[in-house]
Order: structure tokens, then sequence, then C-alpha cells
């Protein structure tokens, strides 16, 4: 078996080529044969019958014709309105739902919740998916407008199932603040450069229009400058409660069906042509223009040069149905009809040339029967004498190619048995298919075999690498645990942390997404008046950001003992890692020294979360304080700080963003307002965790009392803890987590010298 550029020669496929190339070779000179016989009689048959035929066309008559040619134009125009109609309805209804879905939304916001968006993402492309586009000069931070685009976020699912359910290319819809939240599955082209590219919605026709008119309107359309295909929209506009302009929803409606149906019928004789309510031409077929010239195409039809054409256009415009007249158009004299479209006021024009009508086809049809039954008789006859010829031919024909298949067939499966065999006896610690003799037949077969055994070969290497990779796998999952409980020894885990300290009361918690986390968190006393508190939270997950947590915490915690500025200490921090960050990672920190004789605590905040207050006979609180950049970010970044004064009873709550954003199996997150309620709420019963990062069992967190539940004025630090903890664990209901989740609580008693003396 040979290869040259392709070309099999000598394998399987050649000789099975070979055989149907020489019974082909046979049947076509056997039929070439019967056919030579049998044409010259065929022919003179042909011929009498075409004689017949043209004899039969010329005596007919076309007095006929305008009725049956009036009847089925004027048919198919209605036909064809129809379709147009059900096409804008369709898209009326839609345009229609998105606009009341919005309002129900505008009408309600407090009803809904407000869910993520983003701009387009050129890795979408082909893909159903929402985007936002913002106008030039439009604030995308502002609160306010951000807060209306997640609420109308809420229309995401329901405009891409009704995208893909009815076939429309983009639905959107546009707000005043010059904000375009669209559904489609176009993405590349909204993005040059590498950049969103900007869009004003309030300058488009369709929002115009669909503001001016308070109703739903259909525009014109041209062609579409990201499709190049005939495009109209459908908009409507949406009001608030207070009565003013909220949103305009739309649609883009492309016309290739309409187009298709048009050019199928110009195709056919027939001219269409779609006008608008304004009498202007929206819609030509491709194939064959509309025999009018081009500045009237661009005007007014109902103030045509041809007065049947301004007539019918002007009645169909009107809501009347006209009847097929005829009149001179710019290339001779047609019948014409219209009909109207009673979504859009449009109307659906054709004209049927006179000079393509042929003879009555019924006559005709009546006289060409008669004929080619007579013709068809002749033909049976003679072919009945072919079949018999033909059939001969194909039973010896069909005979050698028996015995050719027989011979050849057993060529090709007897080494094929044998390597079926030969696989058979496979097993236990003969796994390998080798070559043989037997195998080695020139053609495919060959190369099947050595295929084979190249595969069997490669699957014993496999296996044993498979072995080697469980073995490493085995060892990694022991250097992990090892990691996990280095991680766990370096975090504060003892309960209670400062046991002879009665003037607060501290704990923390860390529950990692994986095996190590990037989340830590501090606590220690400086001196006897000083406790530093820190919380953190390092960019990624896993065994890179445990690492540079590390890191980081020991870095802080040189600073602490240097400094009692908490500013001073995260500006040095920032400068000593990014000093030597080459993996560009950076951590966010809360950091606070509480002095506790006075309850003077100093604060500053690098990138991370609000800490949460609760002053004594109050409730739990978000405190809004200033945010740094992040450390490892920008060298060179000062920190300031801030003071607050804790009085005795006071509770302070500190956490990572794992915490809010924690999601469910359907994706929404806990977030801040659900937190604070939380801490705010009955504490829940006790459930099996983990009290610290270091492993403590859930025994060290205070049993419930007596009568099931614990008075929120007599709550522990602990208890804090578990509560948001149990409040995450049932909003989630058993979802994977995907961050960290660290808190810690603090609750400030007040001064106590002995205390800090020693004393207690």
């Amino acid at each position: 078996m040979k290869r040259i550029r392709n070309i099999v020669i000598g394998g399987i496929q050649n000789k099975i080529f070979n055989l149907i190339l020489i019974t082909i070779i046979l049947l076509s000179a056997a039929n070439f044969a019967v056919y030579q016989y049998h044409s010259r009689m065929l022919a003179d048959l042909s011929a009498q019958s075409g004689e017949q035929q043209q004899a039969a066309i010329e005596e007919t008559n076309n007095a006929v014709m305008d009725e049956v040619v009036a009847r089925t134009l004027r048919r198919a125009n209605e036909s064809e309105a129809m379709l147009a109609d059900k096409l804008f309805a369709s898209a009326a209804d839609q345009v229609t739902f998105m606009a009341e879905y919005a309002a129900g939304l505008f009408a309600s916001p407090e009803d809904y919740p407000r869910r993520p968006y983003a701009g387009p993402n050129a890795a979408d492309e082909g893909e159903w998916t929402a985007k936002v586009i913002f106008a030039e000069g439009t604030d995308e931070t502002d609160p306010a407008l951000r807060d209306k685009i997640g609420l109308l976020a809420n229309l995401t699912d329901v405009l891409i199932t009704m995208c893909r359910t009815n076939g429309a290319a983009t639905a959107y819809i546009a707000l005043p603040e010059g904000v375009h939240f669209s559904v489609s599955e176009m993405s590349r082209s909204w993005i040059v450069g590498g950049k969103t590219v900007r869009y004003d919605p309030r300058k488009r026709d369709w929002y115009r229009e669909a503001a001016a008119a308070g109703k739903l309107i259909f525009t014109t359309g041209g062609e579409d400058a990201l499709t190049g295909r005939y495009c109209l929209e459908c908009a409507a506009p949406v009001y608030g409660p207070d009565g003013e302009l909220a949103a305009v929803a739309g649609m883009d409606l492309y016309l290739d069906e309409m187009q298709e149906i048009m050019n199928e019928a110009a195709q056919e004789g027939e001219r269409p042509l779609l006008v608008s309510d304004e009498g202007k031409a929206v819609l030509l077929p491709q194939v064959q223009d509309f025999p009018i010239g081009k500045e009237e195409s661009e005007g007014d039809l109902r103030s045509s040069s041809s007065e049947t054409l301004a007539q019918i256009v002007t009645e169909a415009i009107g809501g009347e149905e006209t009847e097929v007249l005829t009149g001179a158009l710019s290339d001779g004299d047609y019948y014409m009809t219209a009909s109207p479209i009673r979504t859009t006021g449009w109307v659906l024009v054709s004209a049927y040339s006179r000079e393509t009508v042929g003879a009555p086809a019924a006559m005709l049809q009546e006289k060409t029967a008669q004929i080619q039954q007579e013709a068809s008789e002749a033909y049976r006859a003679k072919v009945k004498g072919i079949q018999r010829n033909a059939a001969g031919l194909l039973l010896i024909s069909a005979l050698l190619m028996l015995v050719g298949a027989i011979v050849l067939g057993s060529r090709i499966t007897k080494p094929l048995n044998a390597m079926t065999k030969r696989i058979a006896h496979l097993g236990g610690s003969n796994l390998e298919f080798r070559m043989e003799d037997a195998f080695r037949t020139g053609d495919e077969v060959e190369e099947l075999a050595t295929s084979f055994a190249d595969l069997s070969h490669k699957t014993v290497e496999y296996m044993e690498t498979i072995k080697r990779v469980t073995a490493e796998k085995e060892r990694i999952g022991t250097e992990l645990t090892l990691a996990k409980q280095i991680q766990a020894s370096m975090l504060p885990h003892i309960v209670p942390a400062f046991p002879d300290r009665t003037d607060f009361d501290i704990i923390g918690s860390m529950h990692a997404a994986r095996e190590v986390g990037g989340d830590f968190y501090d606590y220690f006393l400086v001196d006897d008046d000083h406790l530093c508190m820190m919380i953190a939270d390092v960019s990624g997950k896993g065994v890179p950001a445990a690492l540079f947590m590390m890191a980081s915490k020991i870095i802080l915690h040189s600073f602490v003992m240097r400094d009692k500025s908490p500013a001073q200490i995260l500006t040095q921090a920032n400068e000593a890692i990014c000093s030597d960050n080459a993996t560009d990672m950076f951590v966010t920190v809360w950091l606070g020294i509480l002095e506790l004789s006075t309850g003077k605590l100093t604060a500053a905040n690098a990138g991370h979360e609000y800490p949460i207050l609760q002053h004594p006979g109050g409730s739990f609180a978000p405190y809004r304080d200033k945010h740094g950049f992040v450390l490892g970010g920008l060298e060179g970044t000062a920190y300031s700080e801030y003071e607050l004064i804790l009085e005795p009873g006071t509770k302070l709550f500190l956490y990572t963003d794992g915490v809010p954003e924690s999601a469910d199996t359907e994706y929404e997150q806990f977030g801040m307002e659900r937190m604070v309620d939380a801490l705010n709420g009955q504490p829940a019963a006790a459930v099996p965790e983990e009290a610290a990062a270091g492993g403590q069992p859930a025994a060290a967190v205070p049993e419930e009392a007596a009568d099931g539940q614990t008075a929120a004025a007599g709550e522990t630090a602990q208890d804090v803890l578990r509560k948001v903890r149990t409040a995450v664990g049932e909003f989630v209901r058993g979802a994977e987590q995907f961050d960290d989740l660290t808190m810690v609580c603090l609750e400030y008693k007040g001064s106590c010298d002995p205390c800090r003396k020693g004393d207690v």
C-alpha cells in the first residue's frame, strides 16, 4: 500500500473503488447500447408531442386570464400581508410585555432585589447575555443610577427567555439617564480597541419617537450597522408612578423572513412592495426592484405619478381592502392590489406584469394533459422493451459483483479475524498488543494493527503513569493537611483568649473555602493597656494566598510592636509588602488599637469591609469609615486613621467579604442587610462548628439558656459569631462555599486596673 499526496494506492478503499468502477463501466456500456437503440424512436415521439402541444397553446384564448390573475394576486397579497401582520403583532406583544414588566419594577422597587450587571464581554459572543452600555458623560458610579440599573437587571432572565423563544434579535430598555440595557447574542461588536463603545439611546429614532408619541411605535428602519441586515425597531415608553418617563423598551426586528417571501414572489413574476403609514417605500425585493423611479420610491407614494398606485396605497393606508386594478408603472402595464397591515398601519402592495401572463392555465392544462396521456402510453410501451433488456444485463452484472465481493471480502476479513483472536487473549500480565506477520497486509488493516499496537503500548505506559500520579496526589494531600494545621496554629485559637482579663472579651473564627485560606485575623496585647486587633483578606485562594497571608501577618505584627499608630503601621507595612511583591497580590486590612483604660479606639482601614458597632442599649450598625488603598497595591500610599470612644458594653464586629458575599444555590448573596439583621436578631440554636481557626470544638461556645434562647443583652462575643455563622448556613442551604468566612467580635467591658496589673 502506498500513499501519494493523501491518495491511497493498493488499499481497501482503492480495491472497492476499482470493483465499483468496473461494475459501473459494464452497466453504463450496456445501458448506453440499449439507449441508443431506442432513442431514435423516442425522439420521433417527442417531436410529434411537441408539435401537438404548440398547436394547442396557440388555439387557447387569453380572454379569461384577467380574472384568474386578479383572484390569485389578491389572495397571495392578502396572505403575505397576514404573515407580515403576525410578525409585527408578535413584536408589539413582546415590547408591550417588556414595558409592563419594567413599569412594575419602577412601581414597586422595594419588592425586587438589585441584581448584578456588567458591560459587554467579547468572550460572550454567540451567547445570550445581558449587557449595559453607557452614553458619553453618564456617571456610571452614581449610586442612585446603579441602584436603578440593578433593579432593571431583574429583566435579564425574562428577556433572554423571550428572545430565545420568539426568535428576536435584540431586546433592550433605555433609561433617560443615558443607559442602554440590552440582551443579545452580539458582544464583540460593542468593544473597539479593548474598550466598550459609548452609546446614547436617547439620540435614536426609536427612543425619541416612542417618548414623543407616548405609545408603542414602529420605525421605518434601515440597514443594521452591525449585521448589514434590514432592521426596524418596535418601541414603547415606560412611565413611573409619578407619570414621568422612566424608560423606553424596544426590540430590533429583522425582516429576513418577509424579505425572503418578497424575493420568492419576485422570482415568480410578482413585484411586492412594503409601504409605511406615511406612504414611503420601506422594503423592496432584492432580486428585482419595484417598477417605480428612485426619486418616487423615496417620496410619498400616495402622490405617485401612477394614479392606480396612488389610489390603492391611499385606500389601504385608510384601512380598506382594495380591488385588483390595472395601471401603468415605469416599464409597462401591471395588475396592482394593496392590503393593509393592521398592527402597524402599513401597506403591502403587489403588482404583476400583464406581459408575463401566458395562455389561460385551465385550457392549457386540459389539452396538455390529453397530449401527455397519449405520449405516456406510447412511451410506456417503448420503455417496457428497454427494461427487459436492461434487466438481463443487470442480472449478469450483479452476479459478477457478488463473486468479486466474496473474493475481496475473504482477503479483507482474514487478517481482521486473526487480530480479533489476538485481542481476545489480552489480559492479566499480558496487556500489550504487538504486531505479527499475519497483520502485514500492505493496506488499511496493517495500519489499523500498527495503530492499535502503538495505542496498546501507550496505554500500558499510561497505567504506570497513573500509579505514579496517584502516589504524588496522596503526598500533596498530606502536605496540604499539614499546611492547614500550621496556618491554624498562627491564628489565635485559645478560648477565652485572655482568661485573666475582665475588661474585654474577644474571639475570632475562620472557615477556609479550601484546605488553606487567604483570610487572617489577630489580636494581642501590645502592653497592659493597649489591645491590637486586625482582620485581613488576601487576594486569591489556596496555597499562594495562604503563603502571602502568613508573610503579611508577620510584617504587620512586627510594625505593631514598633508603633502604636495604625496609620503609620499600615503605611510601613505597605512599603514592605510592595518592595518584594513579584506575584502582584494584595491584602485588605482593618487594624485598630484599643486603649483599654479609656475605651479610645484608634483604627485605620486599607480597603477592608466596614466595621459594625453596637453601642450599649442600641443595635448593630455599620460604621462607614474612610477606606485607604489595599496593602501591596501601590508604593508610596499614605493611610489615615480615626478615633472612636467605646463605652462599656460596646461590641465591635469585624468580618471579611466572604460573609456578606456567601451565596445560596440560586447565586443570591447573603448581603450586608441580612448580616446586620442576623447580628440584631435572637441567637440561633447552637450548632456543631469550630469556634476558631485553630479547631476548637463547639463546646467552647456557651450553651443556650434553659428557655431555648439567649437574651440579647447577655450575649457574649462568642454568641455573636455563632448566630452569624448559623444565619449564613441557613441561608446558603448547603451551597458550595466559594470564599473564606472570617469574623472577629470584641466586647469592651470597661476599665479594670487590677486586670492590667495581673491581680485578677
